[in-house]
Parts: structure tokens; sequence; C-alpha cells
């Protein structure tokens, strides 16, 4: 008989991790984990710390800067739905503290505060961690525990009910009272050199008044407590829960308060314990209550009222909250809030705000200012992938992104550099007369590079826009998407300075100079992608050099006679590359210079090894072949037979290599053909 769909569905279920997520046993079972995995009782920041480097470290130089990378950021538990792109550096720090916190250095008695523009990842660096610690408390290496009361039903400490879990998921180390568990922690050798076992702070108030009662009950004797009244169990995180993950955000003053952080008072179980002081009748339930040992995220941290930051206070320096009528309870938690530039001017003018300065470690979240790595931003948006039955041609999204990162660039102060020279530079391009020093000193100089400029939102809607605007048939191209940018300038919220405006539509110009390059380059080596008429002109300008070099004569692969080296062949490839006549001969020494190394390597010399002869020689073949082939015919209306077969060789090569449809390559054909048209060829 076919199995039952109910049973077909049960079967997907993993029972061995339910019952590791679910285990439960006696505080003397527990003390056994402990002593053999004694990372179940790391603190918030030491968990968090271990979560991100869990998945590994990246080390890399960038302009002579030892870098690291830590691909936590990238998102893999979501495939990279929150990747984080471009931020190594701010990444770093924030890892760095969270590191000397691990350590009991100091910034665990302090708020995390990432600070910088709208858009610029803060949020989603924030939600990240909340669903990292989420995600590492189900592994076994990320594993903690609490513990519930049970078996109270006679003692008649929780009502009618037989069972109280503890309402802030403390540690159950915590149940061995303050003046004697430093002794039992070193007697039971609970702990290792590598992982010290330290447990801090007092139980909660409703634990501490059970707790109290039944060692009254039993004579002070704590044994029968913990055997007759204490099981542990596993702690899984869950923010949806609220289970070791918090989120405060503000809202209006008159409908929020700050029980909201710290809890309030059960009205209805007043009747039941008979008093609004007994700690049962108290809803543990404050934002700082449920986030203990995980991490609360404080949203638009600095829009909070006066009375929210006294809490904070507290919970910063103290490691406690103040619930209302109890006595100071201890908290073990990462907390992380976010604010942009605005808010945060306003905490640094305000003078009644100096205790929390003093309190907040700020790492900046600026801008990306690589244009490679934001062009990951809006491929993860804009992806084949995403856009079924849409194309984008290529480039669009690389101009878009170079368009952002322009407007978050602050001007060269010095070596006569362009605002787009820097832009490449920054990008790792390479330019003649600059080194990696040059790179380090122009980002030094620039205090506030990435605080300002476009946010990466902005060009996310604005392509959008251009994908869904009527008389757009199956794709976009850079044009499509540049005149969303501008038009969209008139009207950007954010942006009232008129100067500013003026010189982001200026920058517009500029990307759109820059496309031109990009594309005359592209369909100049399509037009040149003949490979063998390539390899027929290197090898006949490698002849040409070798016996120039040498001194030697060329024998003509025609008449069979040896003649002068070619000169005006050399000189007319050389050119293409701005060889100038008084370096010639060091660059033909340079080239024999190469294969010859290549030879000793055992290496053959192909023209696609060496970039800058490879461009020549594209650009040299380009040159011998377009008045055959006619670009202006790109424009015509009526093409013969023989010059249509050449432009369907070189749309197919750009359907085929550089990533166009059908649509595209005929638009970016015409548009070339038309800039030829004007004579503007690059010489």
């Amino acid at each position: 008989m076919e199995d039952s769909l109910v049973s077909r569905i049960a079967s997907l279920q993993d029972y061995a991790t339910y019952r590791d997520l679910n285990w439960e046993g006696s505080f003397e079972e527990y003390l056994r984990v402990v002593r053999e995995r004694p990372q179940v009782t790391r603190n918030a920041f030491q968990r968090l710390y271990d979560m991100i480097v869990s998945y590994g470290e990246e080390e890399y130089i960038d302009n002579k800067k030892r870098l690291v990378r830590y691909p936590f950021f990238s998102d893999p538990i979501d495939g990279g739905k929150d990747g984080v792109f471009g931020l190594d550096i701010p990444l770093m720090r924030l890892v760095n503290v969270l590191h000397a916190a691990a350590l009991g250095y100091g910034p665990e008695k302090r708020i995390i505060l990432l600070h910088g523009p709208v858009g610029s990842s803060k949020s989603t660096i924030a939600r990240l961690l909340k669903k990292g610690i989420e995600r590492y408390s189900r592994t076994q290496e990320g594993a903690l525990y609490t513990y519930k009361w049970v078996n109270l039903k006679d003692t008649g400490l929780a009502g009618e009910s037989d069972e109280l879990p503890c309402p802030m998921n403390e540690e159950p180390l915590k149940l061995i009272p303050e003046e004697w568990r430093e002794r039992a922690i070193k007697d039971l050798h609970l702990g290792t050199d590598r992982v010290r076992v330290v447990s801090p702070g007092t139980l909660n108030p409703a634990s501490r008044y059970i707790f109290r009662c039944l060692m009254e009950k039993y004579g002070g004797d704590w044994g029968q407590v913990i055997a007759k009244h204490v099981r542990v169990r596993r702690l899984v995180l869950s923010e949806k829960d609220r289970i070791g993950i918090g989120t405060f955000q503000p809202k209006d003053e008159k409908n929020q308060d700050s029980t909201e952080l710290t809890g309030d008072i059960n009205y209805r179980k007043i009747a039941e314990y008979g008093s609004d002081s007994d700690p049962r009748a108290f809803n543990f339930d404050g934002e700082f209550n449920i986030a203990n040992r995980g991490i609360i995220e404080f949203v638009e941290i600095l829009k909070l009222d006066v009375a929210f930051l006294y809490d904070l206070l507290g919970a910063t320096q103290e490691r406690k909250i103040k619930p209302k009528k109890f006595a100071q309870t201890d908290i073990d938690e990462v907390i992380i809030g976010h604010t942009n530039e605005a808010e945060y001017k306003k905490l640094l003018s305000n003078e009644f705000m100096e205790a929390l300065r003093d309190r907040t470690i700020k790492i900046d979240i600026p801008y990306i200012t690589k244009v490679s790595e934001e062009v990951k931003i809006y491929k993860k948006e804009f992806g084949p992938e995403r856009l079924r039955g849409k194309h984008v041609a290529p480039h669009t999204l690389e101009v878009a992104a170079m368009w952002a990162v322009l407007t978050r660039l602050e001007e060269p102060k010095k070596h006569q550099l362009s605002l787009l020279q820097k832009m490449k530079l920054y990008d790792g391009k390479t330019l003649p007369g600059f080194t990696q020093d040059n790179v380090k000193e122009l980002r030094k100089e620039a205090n506030r590079e990435g605080l300002d400029g476009i946010s990466p939102r902005y060009v996310q809607d604005k392509i959008s826009n251009a994908l869904v605007r009527d008389g757009v048939e199956g794709y976009i191209n850079p044009f499509m998407v540049l005149n969303e940018l501008e038009k969209g300038l008139a009207h950007h919220s954010l942006l009232a300075d008129v100067e500013m405006k003026k010189k982001y539509q200026e920058l517009i110009g500029v990307v759109k100079g820059e496309y031109e390059e990009i594309v005359k380059n592209e369909v100049q080596r399509a037009i040149s992608a003949d490979e063998e008429a390539i390899s027929r002109l290197s090898a006949n300008y490698i002849d040409n050099v070798r016996a120039y070099t040498l001194k030697e004569k060329v024998k003509n692969r025609y008449t069979g006679r040896d003649e002068e080296p070619d000169e005006r062949l050399m000189r007319s490839i050389e050119e293409k590359i701005d060889i100038p006549e008084s370096r010639k001969d060091d660059f033909r020494r340079e080239i024999m210079n190469y294969i010859g190394a290549l030879a000793i390597e055992g290496k053959k010399f192909s023209y696609d090894t060496n970039d800058r002869l490879r461009r020549a020689l594209e650009m040299k073949l380009f040159e011998d072949q377009k008045d055959s082939i006619k670009l202006s015919s790109f424009v015509s209306n009526v093409i013969d037979k023989d010059t249509q077969d050449k432009i369907d060789v070189i749309k197919d090569r750009l359907i085929k290599y550089y990533g166009y449809n059908e649509a595209s390559a005929k638009d970016v054909l015409s548009y070339v053909a038309s800039i030829f048209a004007r004579g503007d060829v690059k010489k």
C-alpha cells in the first residue's frame, strides 16, 4: 500500500537533529557536558566572534596593506542573499572589536555603533550577525544551555504549573551560589588552558526568588534543590521566537516606554501571587530580557527617547538592566546599533549625550569605492537568474556602478589625476606613473570618502525603472539606465544642494565618455577577432623585430629575397600603444627579452601572452580591415550581401564572446558606427 502523504512528509524530518536540539538532562549531566566541551559556557561576545571565524578567514594584500576577508559576510547561510561587498576594511574593524570584547579587553562594555550614510549595508550587517548566531546555536560547535525549574506543584511556587522556565535563559552555572562558584569550577576542573569557564553575575529576580524559597524548604541543602527541582536543556536562539535575539525600533514617544526594553508587570498574575513586587508576577519579555545570551539590535539607535538611553547606559557599562520594582539584573548580550550621519551629528553636538558617546565604539560603514565590488550589488538584484525574459546589455550595470562610485570619491588633491583615473586606480587598474604607494596616499588624504554620494538603493530603483519603462523591448542598455539616473536627480529626496546636483549630472557625461571608449574597443576587437590574421601579423612583426635587434635581414616570404626589416610595419603597430620613436629600440628589446625568458622556461611565445602587444596587433588589424567592412554601412538602409555577411560575423562575435543578444549587438554596432562616422577615432 502506498504511503500516505503525511507519512511521506514526516520521512523528511531529521530525528537525530531534533533530539540534539531538544536535549534535556540533570545538572549533573550538564556538568559532564561542560567538562567535555567547556565552550558551551562562552559569553555572547565569545560566541559571536567564534561564529564569524568558523566560516574561515582569507588574507590578502591590497596596496601593500595586509587585509583579512571574512567569508561569513558573503552570507553563505542564504546563498549570498544578504552578502556584503567591498567593505573588507570596516568589517575587519568590526571583527577586531568583537575579538577584543571576547577576550574581555573592554569593548564588551560598549555599544557597537555602525555609522554611515543611508543604504550602506548597516542593517544588512546587523541582520547577518543575528542570522549567523541563530544558525550557530543549532550546531554542535555553537551549542549553549539553560535551565528550568521542575516539580514545583507541591511547593506552590509556580501556581498551578509544575514547571517554570528560566525567564532570561541564563547559563545553568549561575545556579551555583556566587560565593563558591569560582572554587567549584576550579575543583571540578571545568575548562582548559584554552577555554576558561567563567560565569559571573547572579540569577534573575524570578529564579532568585524560587531558589531562595527552595533553599529554605530543604534547610539550605543546595544539592537537594538542584537534584529535585532543576533540569538543564539545550537553548536554540531564534529571532522569530524572541529567544536570544532582540530588535528594538523607535516609535512614536506616546506609544512606547522603557518597559519595552526591560519588561513589565503582569497584572493578571498579581491576583495569583498577591503582590506586584513578586518577581513571578513580572513579564521578563523586554528586548533586553529576551536577547540575553545573544544579540540585540537597535535600529536608528540615536532616535531613541532619552528615557531609553538611561537603560542603555547601564546595559553597556555595567552589563545590568533595571526592571521595574526589582534589583539590577545581569545580562550577557552583544548590543549593536546603527545610525545615519544626521543623527550622529546631533549626538556630537548634544552635551547631555556625553555619557552615551563615551560608551560607544563607532565603526564607519561607508559606501563602496571600488566599481567591481559595486557591480556585485546590482548583479545580485539584476542577474540573469532574477530577470527571466529580460536582457541586460553588457556594461549596463558597470556604467551605473561607475557613476555611483564617482559621486562618492573626493577630488584628488595632487598627482594631476582626474576623478575617473582615481576611480580606476581604486579598482586595481594600473596607470603609467602610479604605484601602490600613490593609491595608499590617495586613500589617506580623503577623510570622508564613501560617507557622501549616491546610495546603491537609488541606482537599483532607476535600473528597475528602466526595466519596466514603456517602449523597452526585451532589454536595457547603459544609455537607458544613465538617462533614468540623470532624470531622477531632479527629484532626489536627499539631494537639495544645487551645485551637487550639477556635479552629479556632469559625472553622467564622464561615464558616457568612458562607455564610448569601452564599446569602441569592444567592437574593434570583434572586428579584428580573426585569430589567424592576428597570428600572421604577430609572426611578421616578431620576425622583423628579431632581425632589427640582431641587425640582420628578413627573408621575404613571397619573393624569397633578403630585405631590410620593415620599419613602417613595426612603427604602425607600436604607435597604436603610444610607443614614441625615441623608445622604439627599448620596446623591441623588451619584446625579444620576454621571448627569450619564455624560451628558458620551456614556454612558447604567443601574441596573447603580452597584453600590450595583443592590443596593438588588434588595433592595427582593425585599422587595416575597417575600410573593407565600411563601418558607415552599419547605419545604412541599403547593404549589399557581402557587407551584410561581414556585419553578421561581427554581430555573432559580440553575442558569442561579449554577452550581447541580437538586439543589443545590433544597437551597439550602430552606435559605434555613428562615432566613427563623426571621425571620432582614437589615434
